[in-house]
């Protein structure tokens, strides 16, 4: 099974796009479906839930709490594993180093420039094509 840390930005986007063949929507889909494994720890469950929450968003508060539930049920939990990468934004940092704690883990998000290059480091398109070549999707 393929485990990745999914950006915030992935989430929101894949609730709020018309576009249900996007690849923030395929992906929330792997994770909905139990095909691609989050991983998660208490600062990134509380980050999810504030964003969600904004009422900008408009998601309602069914899909926020299966959402939630969905990433606990069906997920890992990581811990940080501290990095000493520079990060544009702070609060990126957490998403890198809890990726960091599971071998063969990845990091999903639409902001790749706000991370280091490093091969864990994916869009939803390339999570898309790693699933699809496993034979996932």
């Amino acid at each position: 099974m393929i485990k990745a840390v999914i950006d915030t930005n992935v989430i929101v986007s894949a609730y709020i796009t018309k576009n249900l063949e996007a690849a923030t929507s395929k992906v929330w889909e792997a994770v909905l479906q139990s095909k691609l494994t989050p991983i998660y720890n208490e600062e990134i469950l509380n980050e999810y839930s504030d964003v969600l929450h904004r009422e900008k968003f408009g998601i309602p508060e069914h899909l926020i709490k299966g959402a939630l539930d969905k990433i606990v049920t069906n997920g890992v939990r990581g811990e940080r594993i501290l990095s000493d990468e520079f990060f544009p934004d702070p609060k990126d940092v957490v998403f890198y180093e809890v990726a960091l704690s599971k071998e063969d883990a990845y990091l999903v998000t639409g902001n790749i420039k706000h991370f280091p290059k490093k091969p864990i480091v994916v869009t939803p398109a390339e999570m898309l094509e790693i699933l699809q070549r496993e034979g996932i999707l």
